[in-house]
């Protein structure tokens, strides 16, 4: 009866084990294999990232933030790409708070996260507690810094080492600050004052200030242009302001007559984009070059709360968030006209693409 019983623990033991091997097994994220181009959505209200791959524009893969990062993600927002040694990593600010009915101001104590992410493993390499919300965080074009905004009052960016994640720099900015960006040649960067109505531009090599550019009211990010401008969305305002990246000067404002969500800039086309998150639209312009100056061309249909643009390398594909649709518009650029929805998660915002 001894022999029998002490069988019977011992195997009721390996069946405990087993069963709680799964379980944590289970519970393991799984490395994925994006070794394709693929285009990575942020869904905020999930706190997933879908994975659309760029051959058949289909979501391949879902990454849930929260069970991979074992932290509380709340509200992943914006989300940058960086190739650097063979690597493709990406960044996403996790600002803690719903940023889709706008930008405008932060929540006092509440404070942000910088998750690292293997973007063909799909697995987190650090998730990172910053001390307030932020908008963005983006690896510096040589891939050793990431740079961040605290959206306080008394506004900063934090710059970390991109391999120790230990803070080297903080910048004293304006009011509110948003967004982080690098110029297209990454001679310069620039930050969105949302409580300031002006754009912060920083020296990335000295850290220190060079300029302070007077913008549109509630300015939310200074968008990449491949044509040595910058431009700004002024939620408030209505309107973009385009900066000069040589000049640190305002050469035009194109006024909109709609809340902007973000812009875009097709240099392929010589086209620059503008979301209309209210009526679901994507506004675009043409650059004249007789007249030097940005002209309205049209609009089309994406969907309800249009927010943020992705193109393909060759400037034929345009990818369009749209947060309260829960979905992606996939656009042809050529014909402006909208080709399919693309399923994904709950409030979608940032994109971007891996080529």
């Amino acid at each position: 009866m001894l022999r029998q019983f002490n069988g019977a623990m011992l195997l009721l033991a390996i069946i405990s084990f087993s069963s709680c091997r799964k379980h944590v097994m289970d519970d393991m994220p799984m490395e994925k294999s994006i070794d394709y181009p693929a285009a990575y959505i942020v869904n905020g209200e999930d706190a997933t990232i879908s994975v659309i791959r760029l051959s058949d524009n289909a979501v391949s893969e879902t990454i849930d933030l929260m069970g991979s990062s074992g932290d509380m993600v709340m509200w992943p927002h914006h989300i940058y790409h960086l190739q650097s040694l063979g690597e493709h990593r990406l960044t996403i600010a996790v600002p803690g708070m719903d940023l889709s009915e706008g930008h405008a101001g932060g929540m006092a104590g509440m404070k942000g996260k910088v998750i690292v992410m293997d973007a063909v493993k799909g697995t987190i390499l650090k998730d990172l507690e910053v001390p307030v919300m932020n908008h963005n965080a983006v690896y510096s074009p040589d891939g050793k810094e990431i740079w961040t905004s605290q959206m306080a009052m008394e506004g900063k960016v934090l710059v970390l080492d991109a391999a120790t994640y230990a803070l080297k720099n903080t910048i004293q900015v304006g009011m509110e600050p948003a967004e982080v960006t690098f110029s297209s040649d990454g001679s310069k960067v620039f930050v969105a004052n949302s409580g300031d109505d002006n754009v912060t531009v920083i020296s990335p090599s000295s850290k220190s200030v060079i300029a302070t550019v007077p913008v549109g009211d509630n300015p939310v990010a200074a968008w990449i242009g491949y044509d040595g401008k910058m431009y700004v969305d002024n939620e408030e305002g209505k309107s973009v302001s385009v900066i000069d990246v040589a000049t640190n000067k305002v050469v035009q404002t194109i006024e909109l007559g709609f809340m902007p969500g973000s812009v875009s800039h097709n240099a392929p086309k010589k086209e620059l984009w503008v979301t209309d998150p209210e009526n679901g639209k994507v506004h675009y312009w043409k650059w004249d070059d007789t007249m030097k100056d940005w002209m309205h061309g049209g609009a089309f249909d994406a969907g309800a709360g249009a927010h943020a643009i992705g193109f393909s390398a060759d400037g034929n594909t345009a990818y369009v968030t749209n947060q309260m649709a829960s979905s992606v518009s996939l656009v042809n650029t050529a014909s402006h006209s909208k080709i399919k929805d693309i399923i994904v998660g709950k409030k979608p915002n940032g994109i971007v693409l891996k080529q």
